[in-house]
This record gives C-alpha cells, sequence and structure tokens, in this order.
C-alpha cells in the first residue's frame, strides 16, 4: 500500500516508481543481450562435444579412484595444485598489504590514471599503472599483465593489447602490470630469489606476482575484493591462465592465444627457462626442444610423468573462463578444456568454459569485445 500523501507527491511517487521499474528491466534486457552475444561461445562444436583426447581425466584421483561428490573433488583438488606446487616448488609468503607508493597522478577521460610502485615479491619492486573510473561505491576490477604494463593502458604501439584501458572505460578498476625490466633485458618473467639461484619455476613466480597484485586491488576502497578478474595475452596470456587457475581468489580470468596446453609449436615454448625450463647459466639455445638442444629443468619431467595443463585449468572451477583462441590455440582445444566443463558439471555448474577462435595469434577488435562482454557479465 502506498503511504497517504498529498496527490501531487502520490503523482511523482508513481512516476518515480515507475522510472525505476524501466531502468531495472532495461538493464535486465542489456544483459540479456550480452549474455546471448556471450552464450555460444559456453558449447564446443559437434566435432569437438565429448571428446578429451589423450588428456588423463582430473577426476581421478592417484590412486586411481573417481570423483563423484563436490567433497571428492574439493579433495582431488588439493591434490593437484599440491603436486603442481610441489613440482614448481612452493611460493614465498604472500604479501597480502604491499606498501604503494604514488609515482604521478593523470586524468584521462573517464578515470584517474596513477602510476604507482610496490613490493610484489619479498626481492623485487615493480611499476604499474591503476585506472579508476568516475563514480563512488565498489566496483569490479580486473589485472592486466603483459610484457610492460603501458601496453595495456593504451600507450604502447601493438594494436587491441589496451585490456586495462578498454574495462576502465567500462567502469572496471584496473591494474596493469608486466616485466619491464627483464623484457628488456631478455631473460623475462621473475627469477626468485635470483636468476642464478632460482627457488621457484619463473611462471610460477610471474602468478605469485600476480596474487600480490591481486591483495593492491582488493585493498582499494574503489574494489568489491569478491569482483577481481584477471586477463592477458600470449606471454600475458601464460602469465593469467597459471595467476588463475594458481590463486583462487580471482573471480575468472580471460587467456589470449596463451597455447593452453603443453605443445611443440614455437610460441608455445613452455620449455624455455623464463617458463618452466629454469636451468643454471649459461642457458639452452633459444627454440624447440632437439636432440641436440633438449629441454632442461622441470618441462621434460612434466612430459616423461604425463603431466598437462588441463590439471591447471580443472582449478578455475566452477570459476568461469574463456580462452581467446588464435594460431596457438585452435578449436581442437575442447578436448582439453572438456575436462574442465565435466569438473564443473559434477559441481553443478554450466556455462563456465567458454573458447572464441581467429585464425591470428594477434587479438582483434571482435574476439576483444567477447573478452569485455565475458567480464561484464560475470562481474558486474
Amino acid at each position: 500500500m502506498l503511504p497517504p500523501t498529498p496527490r501531487s507527491d502520490r503523482r511523482r511517487f508513481l512516476k518515480s516508481f515507475a522510472a525505476c521499474a524501466l531502468s531495472g528491466s532495461s538493464l535486465r534486457a542489456a544483459e540479456q543481450n550480452k549474455w546471448e552475444k556471450i552464450a555460444p561461445f559456453f558449447e564446443p562444436s559437434k566435432e569437438w562435444r565429448g571428446q578429451y583426447g589423450d588428456h588423463r581425466s582430473p577426476l581421478i584421483f592417484k590412486d586411481g579412484s573417481k570423483v563423484e561428490t563436490a567433497a571428492d573433488w574439493a579433495r582431488r583438488r588439493k591434490e593437484i595444485r599440491g603436486d603442481w606446487m610441489s613440482l614448481m616448488r612452493p611460493w614465498p609468503k604472500l604479501i597480502t598489504n604491499p606498501a604503494v607508493r604514488t609515482i604521478e597522478e593523470t586524468r584521462r577521460e573517464n578515470f584517474l590514471q596513477i602510476k604507482i610502485r610496490f613490493k610484489w615479491t619479498p626481492t623485487e619492486h615493480t611499476t604499474g599503472y591503476l585506472l579508476i573510473p568516475d563514480g563512488k561505491g565498489s566496483r569490479p576490477a580486473a589485472v592486466s599483465v603483459y610484457y610492460e604494463p603501458e601496453t595495456a593502458i593504451g600507450l604502447g604501439k601493438s594494436r587491441h593489447r589496451d585490456f586495462a584501458l578498454q574495462l576502465a572505460r567500462r567502469g572496471f578498476v584496473t591494474l596493469s602490470i608486466g616485466t619491464t625490466v627483464t623484457t628488456q633485458n631478455r631473460t623475462y618473467a621473475i627469477h626468485y630469489p635470483s636468476i642464478e639461484k632460482a627457488t621457484v619455476q619463473p611462471l610460477s613466480m610471474l602468478a605469485y606476482a600476480a596474487a600480490n597484485a591481486w591483495h593492491l586491488l582488493a585493498r582499494r576502497p574503489e574494489v568489491d575484493a569478491e569482483r577481481i578478474g584477471i586477463l592477458g595475452h600470449s606471454y600475458g596470456g601464460k602469465w593469467a591462465m597459471f595467476a588463475s587457475c594458481l590463486f583462487e581468489r580471482f573471480a575468472c580470468a580471460a587467456w589470449s592465444d596463451p597455447g593452453i596446453v603443453f605443445d611443440t609449436r614455437p610460441s608455445i615454448n613452455y620449455w624455455e627457462p623464463w617458463y618452466l625450463g629454469w636451468h643454471p647459466r649459461p642457458w639452452r639455445k633459444r627454440g624447440v626442444p632437439t636432440s641436440s638442444n633438449p629441454a632442461r629443468g622441470l618441462y621434460p619431467r612434466l612430459l616423461k610423468e604425463g603431466r598437462d595443463l588441463h590439471e591447471l585449468h580443472a582449478l578455475m572451477a566452477p570459476r568461469p573462463f574463456l580462452v581467446s583462441g588464435g594460431s596457438a590455440d585452435s578449436p581442437s582445444r575442447w578436448a582439453p578444456l572438456n575436462h574442465s566443463i565435466a569438473v564443473c558439471k559434477l559441481l553443478g555448474f554450466d556455462n563456465r568454459v567458454a573458447m572464441t577462435n581467429r585464425p591470428e595469434h594477434s587479438p582483434d577488435a571482435v574476439s576483444n569485445a567477447a573478452i569485455y562482454d565475458f567480464f561484464e557479465h560475470f562481474l558486474k
């Protein structure tokens, strides 16, 4: 029942109420439209439905018993992550309250750009950019990772890699980070505690650094800590994949053409010493492993034990993720992705694993639009 008010107030109340109802209806319609655009990406083509390839099911324990319940999966998930962390070596203690120094602030479009410096490993600081859109209240957020932080905020030379900028334009708080120093000296990644005596595989240390970046974002008053995603392309795609799989606080993720499972194509080079093949220098000659130039470090052991990255993908369940596939990740990647779909179904979730495909390695306007719609659907 409406409160007893003068007739003019009553008319204003009804008009306001109708406007709110219309606004809510419009929002629901917009969201439905957005979902209809991305819904096809969650369905494998007929050719790949029910195909699992040669990958061992993550729903089988090491002792051969099967995962049949959500409680079983919790134990199996712990087993998988524990194995990988043991193989790659454990992370240092997370930096949950990193000290942040502001270097400069710049006004751009509908957001404030803040250049910051913070400690992302126990031995290293890094420089990144916070983009904070106008508005009040806590908002969704995303960490963007790449060779350096400028590209993702639209100040790099490469096209269609400005993920942080595009999401900020859509109202997301974004943090762009990258490995500027090691990219410049061509050693890449993060070597802890030093490049001479790395005790953690470098790709896992990148994931660790991203987890610390998550804590930086989560402590911001503008950010809803339950709605933080991560994304990156190529090198950044590998980084985003390992970070989101190994650190479960990321609410969703998009991996642009990283090569989501092991392969012998030059761009899917997990064997390199800056990814999963660290060994003391001098490093092996860069390139595909051969009998005269074999892979070294952890990578050949992973192959010998029959492990592949689909095990890590399964750690995402039931958190949603999108593979933005290009030349490295073709539709055949549905075979390993079907294993993650199976885990999500066991947990009672549909539409949590998606893939788009394009011919080229580089992202384009169409593939990126799917990423942004994906983030808006799951985080907004």
